[in-house]
C-alpha cells in the first residue's frame, strides 16, 4: 500500500478542474455557433463538426488514453495530454476558416482523451487506501461533470455575447498553464509497465468511426453509389478493429470484456441516451438563436435551468433513486422522460416563445437525462471484475461519445432535408428542427424499449463509504 498523499485533497482539486475542462469543452461552443458559422464559412450541416470533431477525437482514442496510462504512467500522460489540449486550444482560437477550427477542435479531443482516463487512474491512487474517503473524492470528481456542462453552456453565452467566439477557446490556455504548473507538485509520479501499445487498433476504430459520421452528414448531398461506398468502407475499418482485437497480444478493447453481464445491453442505452440527448441540445441552441432571435448571453441563460435541473438531480436525487430501485428501472424511465420532453420540444414553432415552447419541455428532458446517465453507466461497469474495471469505464465513456457523434450526424441530415439550411426563411428552419427534435425522441423512446426488454437485473455489491450494500441493478 502507498503511503497516504498529504496534499491529496488538493491533488483532487487539479483532477476535477480537468474533468470540469473536458466536460466543459462539449458545452462551451454551443452558444457561439452561429457566431462561428458566419464568421468561419460554416454552413448549416458543416457546424456540426464542431462539436463532432471533438467528440470523435475524445470518445475514438478514450481506450487508447487509458491504455497509454497503464504503459507510461497516469502523470505522464495526464501531462501530455493538457499540452494537447492547451495547444488545440491556441489553434481553435486563432482558427479563420472552418477547416482550421476542425482540426482544433480534434487535437482538444485528442488531449481529452488522454487527460480522462488518467485522471481516473491518479484518483483512484491518492483516495484507495480509504474507501470512505474515496467515496466522497468519486462524489466530488462526478459532481464536476454537470458543474462543468452548467458553467459551459453560461459561461459560453457571456463571453460569445461580450468578448467574441475565440474567447470560449481562449479561457483554456491560462487554465491549462496553470494546470500544468501545479502537476509536478501535487499529483503522485507514477510507473508505467511493461507492454504493447495497440495503435493499428486505434487508428482503424477512430477512423472507422469518423468515416461513418462523414457518411451520414454528406449522404443528403451526394449519390447513393457514394453513400455507399463510403459506408461500406466504415463497415470495414470497424471490422478490421474487431480482427486486430482478436489477433493482437495486447489489445485496445480484449473482446472477452463482452461477455460480463449486463455491459452490452448497458453500453446501448449509453450510445442511444447520447443519440437523442446530444442533437437536442445541439438544435436547442440553434432555435433559440436562429429562430427566436435570442443573442449569445441570452441564449446560454435560456438553457441554465436545464442544466441546473440536471446537476440537481444527478447530485441529490439520482443516487438515492438507485439504491432504491435499481438501475433498469431508472434508465428505462429516464430514456422515456427524456422522449416525452423531446417529443415535447417538436412542437417548437416559427413565432414561439421561450416560456411557454422550450422550458417546459427541456426542463422535463433534462430529468429524464438525469435518471438515466449515472445507472446506465454504474450497469456497465458493474458486472465488470476489478482489474477490468478499467477497461469497462473507458468502453462505457466511449460509447456514449460515440452515439452522440452519429445521433448527431442522423439528426442533422433529417434536419437538413427538412428546411434546416434555409437561414433566412424561419417556417423551413423551424420544420427542421422540429423533424431533428422528433428523431431524437423517436431515438429514447427506443431505447426505453430496448433496455426495458434486453437488459437482465442481476444483483450486484456497489460500495458506498466503507460499507457495502447490495442493491438490484
Amino acid at each position: 500500500m502507498n503511503a497516504v498523499n498529504p496534499r491529496r485533497w488538493w491533488a483532487l482539486v487539479v483532477l476535477a478542474a480537468a474533468q470540469f475542462m473536458v466536460i466543459m469543452d462539449t458545452s462551451i461552443i454551443g452558444v457561439a455557433l452561429p457566431d462561428m458559422q458566419r464568421d468561419l464559412g460554416f454552413t448549416q450541416g458543416s457546424l456540426q463538426w464542431v462539436f463532432n470533431a471533438y467528440v470523435i477525437a475524445f470518445g475514438g482514442l478514450l481506450l487508447l488514453g487509458g491504455r497509454l496510462s497503464d504503459l507510461f504512467g497516469a502523470r505522464k500522460i495526464f501531462t501530455t495530454g493538457w499540452v494537447i489540449l492547451t495547444a488545440g486550444s491556441v489553434v481553435a482560437a486563432a482558427a479563420g476558416n472552418a477547416w482550421v477550427e476542425i482540426l482544433g477542435r480534434a487535437v482538444q479531443g485528442v488531449g481529452g482523451a488522454l487527460i480522462a482516463p488518467a485522471a481516473m487512474t491518479l484518483l483512484m491512487m491518492l483516495f484507495g487506501h480509504n474507501p470512505r474517503e474515496l467515496g466522497k473524492a468519486m462524489a466530488l470528481y462526478g459532481a464536476a461533470a454537470p458543474a462543468g456542462g452548467t458553467a459551459g453552456v453560461f459561461l459560453g453565452g457571456v463571453i460569445t455575447q461580450y468578448l467574441s467566439w475565440p474567447w470560449v477557446f481562449i479561457i483554456y490556455i491560462p487554465i491549462g498553464l496553470a494546470t500544468l504548473a501545479a502537476i509536478p507538485a501535487l499529483l503522485p509520479a507514477t510507473q508505467g509497465k511493461r507492454g504493447s501499445v495497440d495503435v493499428l487498433g486505434a487508428i482503424a476504430v477512430t477512423a472507422g468511426i469518423a468515416l461513418a459520421v462523414y457518411t451520414i452528414v454528406s449522404a443528403p448531398e451526394q449519390s447513393l453509389t457514394v453513400t455507399l461506398i463510403e459506408g461500406v468502407g466504415a463497415a470495414v475499418l470497424l471490422g478490421l478493429f474487431l480482427v486486430i482485437q482478436r489477433s493482437v497480444r495486447e489489445p485496445l478493447m480484449p473482446l472477452k470484456i463482452w461477455k460480463t453481464p449486463g455491459l452490452a445491453s448497458a453500453n446501448l442505452a449509453m450510445a442511444l441516451l447520447g443519440a437523442a440527448w446530444i442533437p437536442m441540445w445541439y438544435f436547442l441552441n440553434l432555435y433559440l438563436q436562429q429562430v427566436l432571435g435570442f443573442g449569445a448571453f441570452a441564449s446560454g441563460a435560456a438553457l441554465l435551468p436545464m442544466t441546473v435541473a440536471i446537476m440537481i438531480f444527478m447530485i441529490g436525487i439520482t443516487a438515492r433513486l438507485l439504491g432504491r430501485f435499481g438501475a433498469k428501472p431508472l434508465i428505462v424511465l429516464g430514456l422515456a422522460v427524456l422522449a416525452a420532453g423531446v417529443l415535447g420540444l417538436s412542437l417548437v414553432r416559427a413565432d414561439g416563445a421561450f416560456v411557454a415552447d422550450v422550458l417546459p419541455a427541456s426542463l422535463i428532458a433534462a430529468i429524464g437525462m438525469s435518471l438515466a446517465y449515472i445507472p446506465a453507466m454504474m450497469s456497465a461497469m458493474s458486472g465488470a471484475r476489478p482489474e477490468e474495471s478499467g477497461l469497462a469505464s473507458g468502453i462505457v465513456n466511449t460509447t456514449y461519445q460515440v452515439g452522440s457523434a452519429l445521433g448527431l450526424a442522423v439528426m442533422t441530415a433529417i434536419a437538413t432535408s427538412q428546411g434546416a439550411t434555409e437561414l433566412g426563411d424561419l417556417l423551413k428552419l423551424t420544420d427542421g428542427f422540429q423533424a431533428a427534435f422528433i428523431g431524437a425522441g423517436v431515438v429514447a423512446a427506443g431505447g426505453a424499449v430496448l433496455t426495458l426488454v434486453l437488459m437482465r437485473r442481476p444483483r450486484q455489491a456497489v460500495q458506498e463509504g466503507p460499507e457495502k450494500e447490495t442493491i438490484p441493478a
